[in-house]
C-alpha cells in the first residue's frame, strides 16, 4: 500500500513539473510573438542632418529603404513613407546670373574662405564673376596686432577667384568696426581718446594715421595687381552724432584726416588703375545722402582721390522705394563718381518686425520679395551707366547675417534657398517670364 502511494505522489509531481515546464514554454511562445509583432511597427526615422557647406554624396539610401513594405507589417498595418529632406545641389540646367548680366555690369558676392570648396563654390563659379571677402580683409582680419599680417584667409580668396577667372572687391581697409584696439592705444598703451592734454592728443592724432597710412599701403601694395576695386573706408556717416559724422575714435581723435590720410595712401600704393570707394549704408536716406554728399564734395575739392561711392543696399520686401535708391545714385554720379551696390540683400521683415516665420515663409512673402528684386533690377539696368557693379552679401540662404541681425531668426533674402535652389526672387531677377503668374 506504502508503495503504491508512494508511486502516485511520484506521479503527481512528475505530472505537475511537465504541466509548469509546458506552461512556461507557452508563455515564453507568446511573448516572443509579441515582440515580434511590435518590432514590425513602422517607425518614424529623425530627420537627416545635413551639412550644406560640403559636397553632398547621396542624400538618402534606395528608394526601398526609406519605405516600410506591406509584407512587414503584421495585419492591419499600414505602409508609411519615410520622407527624406531635400538635398543641397546647384542646379545646372539654369542661367547664370553673371551670364544673363554680362552686358550691364557685373554680378558679385560676399563669401567667406571655406565656401571656396564644395557646392557652394559649384554655385558661385556658375553663377558671379565678382566677389568680396565677408569678414577676412577687414582689419582686425588682416592685422590683428601691430605689424602682424595674416594674409591666409585673404589669399584664399584672391587665389579662388583668380582660377576661376573672378575679380575680387576689397573690403574694407579703414572701419569703425572689427579692428584691433591697438590701432587706438597711446605708445604707453593708454586709450587715445582719453587723452585731455592737447599736445599729447596732437602725438596721438600723429600716431594713429601713421599706424593707418602703414596698414593701408602694406595692404594695397600686396593685392594691387589682384585687386582693382577698393572699399577705402566704410561708415564714417552718422546724421544723429555730432556734425553727421560717425562719433568713432577715428573721427574723435584724427576728425576727417584718417578719411584723406586712407584715399592717398591707396592711391600712392596702388596707382592710378585701381578705383576707390566710400562705402555706406542706408544711401538712400535722403539726410544720410546728403551728409555723405557733403562730406565727398569737400574732400575731392581737397584733391582726395575717391572714385565712387559703395551703396551697402541692405533692404526688405516693404522699403525704401526703387526711386529712393536710384535718386541717391544719380546724386553722387553728378560730382562724377561711379556707383557701385556693395552689399545687397533683401529682408523679408520690416526693420521694426522681431517675428520669426521660422522654416514656414509664407509663399506671398517670397512672392513679394520677387515683385522687389524684378523692380530694383529693371531699374539698375536702366541706369547702368551710373551703375558699375552688383555685389550680394551672400549667395544663398543658409548663410546670411541676416539670421542673427537684428534677432536670431530665419531669414531669406538672397537668390537661392537653404539648399541652394533657386527662388522665385532669382527669375524675378533673370527671367521675370518664369515668375508664377497670379
Amino acid at each position: 500500500m506504502n508503495k503504491i502511494c508512494k508511486k502516485k505522489k511520484t506521479f503527481i509531481i512528475h505530472t505537475a513539473a511537465l504541466i509548469l515546464i509546458f506552461s512556461l514554454w507557452l508563455l515564453s511562445g507568446c511573448q516572443s510573438s509579441m515582440e515580434d509583432i511590435e518590432s514590425s511597427e513602422p517607425v518614424t526615422a529623425p530627420a537627416q542632418q545635413i551639412d550644406i557647406e560640403d559636397s553632398a554624396e547621396s542624400a538618402s539610401d534606395s528608394e526601398e529603404n526609406s519605405v516600410v513594405e506591406e509584407d512587414d507589417i503584421t495585419d492591419n498595418s499600414e505602409s508609411i513613407v519615410i520622407e527624406t529632406p531635400p538635398v543641397p545641389s546647384v542646379e545646372e540646367d539654369i542661367p547664370s546670373l553673371a551670364e544673363t548680366y554680362i552686358d550691364y555690369f557685373p554680378m558679385g558676392a560676399a563669401i567667406e574662405p571655406f565656401q571656396t570648396t564644395g557646392l557652394k563654390a559649384d554655385l558661385l563659379k556658375k553663377h558671379v564673376n565678382w566677389l568680396v571677402a565677408e569678414n577676412v580683409m577687414k582689419p582686425d582680419a588682416i592685422q590683428p596686432s601691430e605689424g602682424n599680417f595674416n594674409w591666409e584667409n585673404a589669399d584664399q580668396i584672391v587665389e579662388f577667384a583668380r582660377k576661376n577667372g573672378m575679380e575680387v572687391r576689397f573690403h574694407t581697409l579703414v572701419w569703425h568696426s572689427q579692428i584691433g584696439d591697438w590701432f587706438f592705444k597711446d605708445s604707453e598703451g593708454k586709450p587715445m581718446v582719453d587723452e585731455t592734454d592737447p599736445v599729447k592728443r596732437e602725438a596721438n592724432k600723429t600716431l594713429l594715421l601713421e599706424r593707418l597710412d602703414e596698414h593701408v599701403r602694406t595692404v594695397v601694395g600686396r593685392y594691387k595687381d589682384d585687386i582693382i576695386s577698393w572699399d577705402v573706408v566704410n561708415e564714417v556717416i552718422e546724421p544723429g552724432d555730432p556734425d553727421g559724422m560717425r562719433a568713432s575714435e577715428w573721427y574723435q581723435i584724427t576728425g576727417t584726416d584718417f578719411i584723406e590720410t586712407a584715399f592717398r595712401a591707396a592711391r600712392e600704393a596702388g596707382g592710378p588703375g585701381i578705383k576707390l570707394y566710400i562705402n555706406d549704408y542706408g544711401t538712400d536716406n535722403p539726410v544720410k545722402r546728403d551728409r555723405l554728399y557733403e562730406l565727398v564734395k569737400v574732400l575731392l575739392e581737397k584733391g582726395v582721390p575717391i572714385d565712387g561711392v559703395g551703396h551697402q543696399t541692405h533692404i526688405d520686401i516693404h522699403g525704401p522705394t526703387v526711386t529712393s535708391i536710384i535718386d541717391s545714385m544719380q546724386k553722387f554720379s553728378e560730382l562724377g563718381l561711379d556707383n557701385l551696390v556693395t552689399e545687397l540683400d533683401m529682408s523679408i521683415y520690416s526693420w521694426n518686425d522681431r517675428s520669426d516665420f521660422s522654416d514656414d515663409i509664407p509663399e506671398v512673402v517670397l512672392q513679394k520679395q520677387a515683385e522687389r528684386y524684378q523692380e530694383l533690377f529693371e531699374a539698375f539696368k536702366e541706369h547702368k551707366d551710373i551703375l558699375s557693379g552688383v555685389v550680394f552679401w551672400g549667395i544663398a540662404d543658409n548663410h546670411t547675417w541676416l539670421h542673427s541681425f537684428p534677432v536670431n531668426r530665419t531669414n531669406a533674402p538672397l537668390l537661392f534657398d537653404q539648399n541652394l535652389n533657386v527662388k522665385s526672387a532669382f527669375w524675378a531677377v533673370v527671367d521675370p517670364s518664369k515668375l508664377p503668374q497670379n
